[in-house]
């Protein structure tokens, strides 16, 4: 391994300051491409058709819980009528302050820039302190448009807790670790929704025969399944449409029904408004089944709350602004399910032997069939919102280093946020079918359900808390006041659910701890590999100076180097061109990092720039991502990196002449310059030292190839010498050298990648071995390659390839 020596490590002197002048971050040519961003107003007639677009994309799977809370409420059936309307009180006051007042008017809030989930939140807290566990970014990144942050006075509290934050590794991963959990947990409810949704609407057959078998029931959810997961990769763009209208159509069905019911059967129910009634209940069933009926009425939420806790703010609010989701919660949604719920309930009251399917024994005669077609597009419409969701979760994951590389279809051209993964696709087939022939039954289905939901709500609570202080900079009064009474509901539905374990409230726990082995491991070997590369980089300065040393000798060609790190020499370099010691015409250093942000806008996705003296052509490319933006598979990501260095070297000329001081706008990209994609951002150059002249480390070969010179090493001089000499060198013209690194890529690219493999020491323990040798590697080799995602032709592709020992 080439690497300096440790007197050079520790006097950091004229090779250090040498390094640091060939290689500077890119603190300017970020600054030119900032702007302001400025939130979207919106009209009121396009706030309502907003609104209304919203029922089938954020409220998609909500208005199926009535087809089965009161059946896991009393599954044993109804005694007397006190614990049905108590029931019902429970599931008006339980509607109220967790869905409505918790998170439709305070976690709605918590997006980062119109995106949301346990990630979204993670990365909005990432932005706002140091805590992400890989330390990949720069202070360039927060000059994005996209990367909004607040700033802290010296001592107020938030700067505190910042501090607190960022003082130790084990609190970053514990924060890391409950991120985790909630996102896994979530995973599971993607799992459960479409499971229970679906064998709860096709349940309707069997009410109008009673001498149905409930394996016909199961078999047609089973093969509705098949049909929804099979049609996943078509996308919902071309049906989408259809989604709003019949959720609209089901929440006018599900309200009438229960106004109608309410006036015919008994309208004594209206007095479960009264919350006294809750008091009545908890004390007529204060035993075992207490902690039953409260797992029943957990499922009343669990919809509402993954959709509105997840989904919504998944939403994104460019196209449904917060106001938007608010007013159509406030306006159909919620008087909706108050009427829906409080007419099963008189129902209930009447007829105490039809609990296990009140809703659709309460539905009148005369529609009963159209019922049963809505209410099932109903549950294939909230199955798609969850499958969706849990799509946008792992791809939040695999942005952020916490889940192997799948592939990831794009299938909308209209709309960035509709993706399709075939792995997980069949992987949550395969767990829904398994989860709805197994247990067969509501009852089941829904422990199992309100035990994920309520782990991934108090989840969220504790995630608001660093929210609260940091980025709203809330007074600690409302943050205790949001934790107490957020903890006073959530906790005993917590303790509800975790007494259902054996009855099916194990499902949840065993598939988020599969996610959670995945997702921890990966990421924690992610991390020491970015280590590995940071401790090992070689300085620029040091590549420089072993040049007449190591005989190295320019080919001509293009050679793109990836590498994790933003600065420096990556290891795989000094280990390629120790063993091989030829450089390429045209080295580019490419580094592509994902940040912390939702999306980073094209025109401001990469950053260039030159290292070192113009004659080594050495260049650095910066391509940053979000974890929502993806990389298509039309997109030539060789040309957009070959552009964006031609259009640095012409923004560089257009430079020279300028001094520091001087101001310097960026024109825009003409019908000359490269084409409106990715690749033409607005790049800005610095003015770095110029080309070397032709006596001094390295010349110019009239074969357009470095080669050595007879001179002394590098090591003999200042860095200020050498950028003495440097200025003093005659510097190419822009034309040369844009015809210079033309004639390079006709001559062939080739891309450089690491292929570190990382294993455990000999000393390690066995569950490390375990995690890193079989686990991790076995990811690694079912997981895509960095070379299929960028599109990187195989003939072109060179493999460097180390061991790390972690």
């Amino acid at each position: 391994m080439a690497s300096l020596s440790v007197g050079e490590v520790t006097n950091r002197g004229s090779m250090w300051e040498l390094d640091q002048n060939l290689d500077r971050p890119m603190d300017e040519e970020a600054g030119r491409l900032k702007n302001m961003y400025r939130e979207k107003k919106f009209s009121s007639a396009l706030l309502l058709r907003l609104a209304f677009q919203s029922l089938g994309v954020v409220f998609g799977d909500l208005g199926t819980s009535p087809l089965y809370v009161f059946y896991n409420i009393f599954p044993r059936g109804v005694d007397n009528d006190e614990d049905v309307i108590g029931a019902l009180s429970l599931i008006i006051y339980t509607l109220t302050l967790i869905p409505l007042l918790k998170y439709v008017f305070v976690v709605l809030r918590a997006n980062d820039n119109g995106q949301g989930g346990t990630f979204a939140l993670y990365s909005l807290l990432c932005r706002h302190a140091k805590i992400n566990t890989i330390p990949n970014q720069h202070r360039t990144d927060e000059e994005l448009t996209t990367y909004s942050r607040q700033t802290y006075e010296e001592n107020s509290v938030a700067e505190k807790i910042k501090r607190w934050l960022e003082a130790h590794a084990y609190k970053r991963n514990i924060l890391l670790i409950l991120v985790l959990i909630g996102t896994c947990t979530a995973i599971g409810d993607g799992i459960l929704t479409p499971a229970i949704s679906v064998l709860s609407a096709s349940g309707g057959i069997k009410v109008q025969n009673q001498n149905m078998s409930t394996n016909v029931v199961v078999l047609v959810a089973v093969v509705i399944l098949i049909g929804l997961f099979s049609m996943q990769h078509y996308g919902t763009d071309k049906v989408g449409w259809l989604f709003a209208p019949i959720v609209l159509l089901w929440f006018i069905l599900i309200g009438s029904v229960g106004a109608v019911n309410i006036h015919k059967y008994n309208n004594s129910v209206l007095k479960a408004y009264n919350p006294i009634y809750i008091y009545r209940f908890f004390r007529r069933r204060w035993n075992y089944d207490i902690w039953t009926s409260l797992g029943g009425v957990m499922l009343s939420i669990t919809e509402l709350f993954f959709n509105s806790g997840t989904e919504a703010l998944f939403a994104d609010l460019c196209h449904f602004p917060v106001l938007a989701i608010q007013i159509a919660f406030t306006l159909i949604v919620f008087p909706c399910l108050l009427l829906a719920y409080t007419g099963q309930a008189a129902y209930i009251i009447s007829h105490k032997k039809h609990v296990a399917d009140a809703f659709y024994r309460s539905i009148p005669d005369a529609i009963y069939w159209p019922a049963f077609v809505i209410a099932t597009a109903a549950a294939i419409v909230a199955s798609q919102a969850t499958i969706s969701a849990t799509y946008s979760i792992i791809k939040q994951a695999l942005a952020l280093g916490c889940f192997p590389r799948v592939k990831i279809v794009h299938t909308s051209k209209k709309f960035l946020g509709q993706i399709y993964i075939p792995d997980i696709n069949w992987v949550l087939l395969v767990l829904c079918i398994a989860v709805t022939a197994g247990f067969k039954n509501q009852s089941q289905i829904g422990n199992a359900y309100g035990t994920a939901v309520v782990i991934v709500m108090l989840v969220t609570t504790f995630l608001m808390v660093p929210i609260m202080l940091l980025v709203w900079k809330s007074h600690w009064v409302l943050v205790v006041t949001f934790i107490v009474l957020s903890l006073m509901v959530e906790v005993p539905y917590f303790v509800a659910c975790i007494l259902k374990i054996d009855q099916g409230g194990w499902v949840p726990l065993v598939i988020a701890t599969a996610f959670f082995l995945i997702m921890y491991v990966w990421h924690f070997c992610t991390v020491k590999r970015y280590e590995f590369e940071m401790h090992s980089k070689v300085s620029m300065a040091w590549i420089l100076g072993l040049g007449p040393s190591l005989g190295l000798v320019r080919v001509p060609g293009i050679g793109f180097v990836y590498t994790e790190l933003a600065s420096g020499v990556p290891h795989i370099f000094s280990h390629f061109i120790t063993n091989l010691p030829a450089i390429h015409s045209v080295v580019v250093f490419v580094c592509v990092k994902y940040l912390p942000v939702y999306t980073v806008p094209t025109e401001e996705r990469f950053l260039v720039r030159r290292i070192g003296p113009k004659n080594f052509h050495m260049f650095r490319c910066v391509a940053r991502y979000g974890y929502k933006d993806l990389h298509k598979r039309d997109e030539d990501f060789e040309k957009m990196l070959f552009d964006c260095v031609l259009f640095f070297v012409r923004l560089e000329s257009m430079m020279e002449g300028y001094s520091d001081s001087d101001e310097f706008s960026v024109p825009e990209l003409g019908a000359g310059g490269p084409p409106t994609s990715s690749a033409s951002a607005f790049l800005q150059g610095e003015k770095t030292c110029s080309t070397m002249c032709s006596n001094g480390e390295l010349s110019l070969s009239s074969q357009d190839s470095i080669v050595p010179a007879q001179s002394p090493p590098l090591r003999g001089m200042t860095g200020s010498s050498l950028l003495t000499r440097c200025s003093e060198g005659q510097a190419s013209s822009v034309g040369d050298e844009l015809e210079f690194l033309n004639r390079c890529k006709d001559a062939g690219v080739v891309h450089i990648l690491g292929n570190t493999i990382v294993r455990a020491r000999r000393d390690s323990g066995v569950v490390k071995k375990l995690a890193v040798d079989y686990m991790y590697a076995f990811m690694r080799r079912m997981c895509r390659e960095n070379s299929v995602i960028f599109n990187v032709p195989h003939e072109s592709l060179l493999n460097v390839g180390q061991i790390y020992y972690i």
